[in-house]
Parts: structure tokens; sequence; C-alpha cells
């Protein structure tokens, strides 16, 4: 019982060439997996999505802007409401103006979801429509 070893005396030469036929079957096999899951993950419910442009707010004297800041106090055109009712009866006061003018909200980036979320619940409680949100453009760095 013997064993060849290339370089002692033998004929036989080191394999300098590589199987590929392994390689090709697993990369045969990746493509059909790929093939079968791929129409399963692209499969959503049809649906026409708006079509938005970036458009700067028109400014209009008669437009009304609420600002929140990050202590929670609430102002209405540079001037600090008080309180919850005070603000209720504001948006009442221009919610009977025929046209109703906008209500912008102006919230501090650190100020708390609570507190814009619950101006927002009195201006819709008051009865003006239109509410919108003012803020910054993304510059890429903080």
């Amino acid at each position: 019982m013997g064993m060849s070893v290339p370089g002692e005396g033998g004929d036989e030469e080191a394999m300098s060439a590589i199987n590929t036929t392994p390689l090709v079957d697993v990369m045969l096999v990746l493509l059909i997996i790929f093939l079968i899951t791929i129409p399963v993950i692209t499969q959503t419910v049809k649906v026409d999505l708006p079509l938005v442009a970036n458009q700067p707010t028109q400014t209009k004297p008669e437009n009304i802007t609420v600002a929140i800041d990050e202590n929670g106090d609430v102002f209405w055109n540079q001037s600090q409401v008080p309180d919850d009712q005070a603000l209720l009866e504001l948006v009442k006061s221009v919610a009977v103006q025929d046209p109703q003018p906008e209500i912008h909200i102006r919230g501090d980036s650190n100020a708390r979801f609570e507190d814009v979320g619950r101006t927002i619940f009195i201006i819709q409680r008051g009865g003006v429509i239109k509410v919108g949100f003012i803020t910054e453009p993304d510059r890429g760095f903080r």
C-alpha cells in the first residue's frame, strides 16, 4: 500500500485548475431563490400616490401664526396666550370670518408632541379648517 506524493519522483503534477462546478451549482440555486422571492416581495396594493412639489408658504396678512416654544407656551401672532380656554376663544373669533384665515403652527423642535397635539385639538374644536405647519428645510447640518 503506497501513497503518491507529488515531487517524489512520480510523474503526477499538482492540480492547478479550480473546479468551478460547485460554484456554478451554488450560483444557480441562489438565482432560482431570488427569482422566486422577488415577486412575493414586490406585491403591493396599487395606489396612485399624490405628486407633491415643495412650494414656499404664501404668507397673507389674514393668516394667523400660532407658535409653541420648548416650554409649551403658546403664542398667537407674537403675543402669549395665557391658557387653553383663551386660545379656544381666539380661534372661535376667527373661525366665523369669511373667508376663514389659515392658522400656521410653528412648533419648536424641542417642544413636546403633547403640547403641539393639544394646540391642534383646540384649533379643531374652535372650527378652523385650514391648519398648516411651518418648518425649516433640512440643510444637513446641526
